[in-house]
Formats: C-alpha cells, structure tokens, sequence
C-alpha cells in the first residue's frame, strides 16, 4: 500500500476528537476554568447597570464604589482563569501533539523495506513535520478557543435575555446567519489546504535530495543547477499562490459579518433613542448601556467562532493526511503474543518459503518453495545471478520482511512470533549500502551496544581493520562522520559499519556483500576478523569475490528464486554446473577455478544456507 499524492481521504470529527480522550480529565478541568471565567466575566455589565441606574442618580458614592471595586474584581478574575485555562489547553494540546508525532513516527517503523522503497522520503518527512506542524494552531488553541466561545457565547445570550429579552432576541439573530456562511467555507478552505501540503511535501522531497552529498554530487558534475533552481523556484511560488489564495479565502465574508456585529449596538442605541423620542422607554439608560456592552463582548466569541470554523475546515485536509498514515496496514509487527527469542545455538531454517513484492503485483514471486538449514557455527555463501533473491532471502532472516507462505526459523522457533527487538539483537546485518548517522564515530559504534567500554570500542574497530584510521584523526574516535558518512570513503564506511555489527556480537550474522567496498589487502584482513567472529555462531554470506565464498562451509546457488545447487566450493567446481560457470569470465567450465585465489566472480554471489554433506543438484521445475 503506498501514500496518496492526488487525493485525500475525509476524517471524521470524531476521530479527532478521540485523541483527546487520554486526558479527559484535564479536559474537564479546563472546562471548570472556562465556565468560571465566564461567569466572572458576565457580572461586570450586570454592576454597570447598577452604577447607572441607581448609583448615579441617587449620588451613592458608597454603591458605586463598591460596584466599581466589583467590576475591577470580575475583571482581574476573568483575566487570571483565562490565563490558566489558556496554559492548560496548551499543555493539553502539546501532549497531543507528541502522541501523534509519535505515533506516526513508530508506525512508519512498523512499514517493511518494501513501503520505504517505494514511498518519496521527502513526502514522509513533511507528513511528521509539515502536517503535524499545521494542526498545531487546532490541538493546542482551537479546542480552548471554542469551549471559551461557546461558553461565553451562552453565558451572555443568557444574559441578555435576562436584562431585556426584546433587545436579546436583535441582537442573537445575527448570529446563526454568521455561523452558516462560516460553514460554507469548509470545502475551499480543504482544497486549499490539500494542494498546499502535497507541494510543501513535493518542495520538501526536492530540497532533501539535492541538498544531500549525493544530490549535490549529481547537480553539479551533470550541470543541473539551473534545472533543478528552475524545479524549486516552481514549487514555492505554487506554495505562495496557494497560501495567498487560503488566507485570503472568505475575507470579505469575514469583514462583512464583523460590520453586521458592531452595527448591532448602533441600532440598539437608535430603537432606544426613539421610544425615549416617542416618551416611552424601551429600556433603562443603564440596561442600554449594559446591554450594549455585552454585544460588544459577543462580537469577540463570534469572531472567534467564524476564525475556529476557518481553521478546523483547513485542519481537516491535514488530519487526513496523517491518519492516512497510521491506517496504513503495518507489516512488520509484533504480535499480541509475541515473546522474545533466545537463541542458544545459532540454528537458521527456512521451510517453504515463497515471498514476492507487493508492488510487483502479478510477477512471479522472489523466493518459490525455498528450504534451506544454516546449521550451527557454520559459513553458508549464496550465489546467484541479479534478481535470484539472495539479498531477499537474507532480509527474510532479519525480520525486514515476512514470507507470505512458509516459516523463517531461529532454534526452532519461528521469527514472525518473536518481538521484533529480540529478532533484532540474534541477527546482525551488515549490508552493502552503509548507514551511518551525523554523529559522532563513538555514537555511531554505541548504538549496537550503549554500554560498551573504550576498550571494547577499540577491540571491535581493531578487528575490523579500522582502529588506525580512527586514532590517526585529530578528534579521534569522536570525529564526526558527517551526513550519511560521507567523511569517509565507501571501504572506510563498510569497515564502521562492521565494527559496529561486530561490537554487538550477535549469534546469527548476515553479510551482504559487506566486503565490496574494500581493497584485497584490506577484505583479506576483516575477512580474517570476520572468520574469528563466525567461530561459534551462523554466518549468512552475500559477496563477489571468489576468496570470501570458498571457504564457506555451504554454498546455495539461486536462480530465479529457486536453489538449482548447493554444496561446498570443491564440490560445486567439480560439479561443472552454473557455480562454476561463475567463476570463468567467459562464462564457460573450469576445473581450474579453485586456484583463482581473491579475484572475483562473474556474477554476483550471496551467502546463506546450512551445510549439506551431500551434494545434489536440483532443477528450477522439481522444486516447488
């Protein structure tokens, strides 16, 4: 299953709503807060009548101080809840915030490597920071923001209807008309917010992989700086005509309703003024003032409602962009009763294993009905031609993928129920393509082993034929390697990473083709490393040259996701069959192929597989 880019799905209010629901509680608290600030705040135009009406003309300067004294009390109170109920809906809001920037996060982990290869990074990356960031503005405020609204929306309807219902009802009939234009802005403001995010993901994407070592490598030595600037120029000014047109969007509509509610209290003054004119009264002077007062406040909630109204309608396009993610099926999980895998002796065993690629939907799977034993302590090389499924098969082993028919076992038990953490620390894989983080050569080696002394450090980085390198920098082993590494040349980078592997001394190793970046002098000495490591645990080997394959305990010969021989070296070159053909540029027999020391193969080999005292040979059509 992949992201869309085109079209999103809707979300239900209710669903948004729901990430609320750890902190009810704190909800409920800060709801107290704005009931009560409300209250607190209704009671000062309640008191203005009073100094009008009889403080005034009565001339009681003890009533109106003491009313005065009240009104600057509601005020300060008023003013100390809202604050108090805006930093607990911030901290609310934050809290959530962190649990869906979580969540995204560690679902995406769940993905297998199949998602990733074909999900854009950039597009990724701008779903956990770009719209997790624009829903900020609803988690933290807008909830607040509409509870304070609507309570204090309620509190003065109240209000007024309880000083002059006949001026009440005028003024409220303002307010449904406003609410239902805001409404109406719902699907534009979306579709603006949808086309903004996927060019904010698609300009996010640009910037990741041509600002990278690689991106800049490949601009530059083609000449596509004035391509790819042309590319970006593109993409922001779409973002600036996007961004325009959301927060221009209803403008008009906005102005003419907040004209509509400063009106109001000209035409209360007018109707009073002419039952005053006429020798009635509508109202008291005081009542008119007071009441004035509180549609003055209602304009405030109002607005804020219609600015509310604006921003969910925008929010929703984003929440649906994240919820699209965590929907995603995740396929690489830990079961409800999944439990940690111990192995005590290193046994790896694929039985019927046949697994295809999603995306490949139609084609013939990768792996067909595979059986293979790695038996304890032994070194199993896999050879194929590109495609046969070597490095899949290897990636079966470590969990990054799950066969979709057949078991991968470890001791006997089966990987899929065991925690992925557990999976993790039994089978340590190094592959081709490097990964290191912009951190430190210390940090980079810690993260197989956080607790790992200086000499334990040293040890695993001698043994990987690294130590010298690392001392011979003025910083040491606390040089930074820079983004991806790049500090460092591909055979330095491989020789980290397998200091790494070799520092967290698991009982079950995968090496895919984790030698290819060195020299023959250099592999020969890791290659003497690695073969002390092997001692004792299993060892799964992917590689090109020849020097690394024959001294494999089992050689498993791949081809078009099927094993066609497997043997050892001797064997399989007196065999005469496709693994010798491997071994001769020209692709024909040798028996000579033995003594061709480090040079490398014709095709490329992969190593995995248990070891077999009898040779046989099967065709691709008898397996399966």
């Amino acid at each position: 299953m992949t992201l869309a880019t085109e079209t999103e799905p809707t979300v239900s209010a209710r669903r948004i709503i729901g990430l609320f629901r750890p902190y009810r509680w704190l909800m409920l608290l800060l709801l107290s807060f704005v009931v009560a600030q409300s209250a607190a705040a209704m009671v000062g135009p309640f008191l203005l009548r009073g100094i009008i009406d009889h403080g005034l003309p009565e001339r009681d300067a003890w009533m109106i101080s003491w009313l005065a004294l009240g009104m600057v009390a509601s005020a300060v109170t008023a003013g100390v809840l809202g604050v108090t109920s805006s930093r607990l809906a911030n901290v609310i809001g934050q809290r959530v915030m962190n649990d869906l920037r979580v969540a995204v996060y560690d679902h995406l982990h769940g993905m297998s490597l199949g998602f990733f290869t074909r999900a854009r990074g950039g597009d990724l990356l701008s779903r956990v920071i770009n719209d997790i960031g624009g829903v900020d503005t609803v988690l933290t405020t807008t909830a607040t923001s509409t509870v304070q609204s609507a309570t204090s929306a309620t509190a003065i309807a109240a209000a007024m209807l309880i000083m002059d219902w006949r001026l009440a009802l005028l003024a409220l009939l303002v307010v449904p008309a406003f609410l239902l234009v805001t409404f109406r802005l719902g699907r534009q403001l979306r579709s603006l917010a949808r086309g903004r995010q996927r060019r904010l993901a698609r300009l996010t994407s640009l910037i990741q992989e041509s600002l990278s070592v690689s991106g800049v490598l490949l601009v530059r030595t083609m000449g596509l700086r004035d391509e790819f600037r042309r590319r970006f120029a593109e993409e922001s000014r779409e973002i600036s005509r996007l961004e325009l047109a959301q927060t221009m969007a209803g403008r008009w509509r906005t102005a003419s309703r907040r004209m509509a509610l400063t009106i109001v209290p000209a035409v209360i003054y007018w109707l009073a003024g002419i039952e005053v004119a006429n020798g009635a009264s509508l109202a008291s002077i005081g009542t008119v003032v007071a009441f004035t007062s509180m549609v003055n406040r209602l304009t405030g909630p109002a607005a804020t409602v219609q600015g509310v109204g604006q921003t969910v309608q925008t929010s929703m396009a984003l929440f649906a962009r994240i919820f699209e993610v965590l929907d995603l099926p995740v396929q690489v999980m830990d079961r409800p009763d999944a439990m940690p895998l111990r192995v005590t002796r290193g046994e790896v065993a694929l039985h019927g294993v046949t697994f295809g690629y999603e995306e490949r939907a139609g084609a013939e799977p990768i792996l067909r009905d595979v059986d293979l034993v790695c038996r304890p302590g032994s070194i199993t090389a896999i050879v194929g031609a590109t495609g046969s499924g070597k490095t899949t098969l290897a990636y079966l082993v470590a969990r990054l993928y799950e066969p979709q028919t057949g078991t991968v076992t470890i001791d006997g038990v089966d990987v899929a129920g065991a925690t992925r953490a557990s999976v993790a620390d039994a089978v340590g894989l190094v592959a081709q393509e490097t990964y290191l983080l912009h951190a430190t050569i210390r940090e980079n080696l810690l993260l197989a082993k956080p607790s790992a002394s200086q000499e334990e450090l040293e040890a695993a980085a001698r043994a990987a034929q690294v130590h010298d390198l690392i001392v011979a920098l003025p910083d040491g082993y606390d040089t930074v390697v820079g983004d991806r590494g790049n500090r460092f040349s591909g055979g330095e980078r491989q020789r980290l990473a397998i200091a790494r592997v070799l520092l967290r001394n698991p009982p079950v190793l995968v090496l895919d083709e984790a030698t290819s970046a060195l020299d023959t002098r250099t592999e020969r000495a890791v290659q003497e490393a690695l073969d002390r490591l092997a001692e004792g645990r299993t060892t799964i080997v992917i590689a090109h040259r020849l020097a690394t394959v024959e001294r494999a305990d089992q050689i498993v010969v791949l081809e078009h996701g099927q094993i066609v021989e497997r043997g050892t070296h001797a064997d399989l070159v007196a065999l005469a069959g496709r693994y010798a053909r491997f071994l001769r540029p020209d692709g024909t027999d040798s028996e000579s192929a033995g003594s061709s020391g480090s040079r490398q193969m014709r095709l490329p080999v992969v190593g995995r597989e248990g070891v077999h005292p009898v040779v046989h040979r099967t065709s691709p059509e008898s397996i399966g």
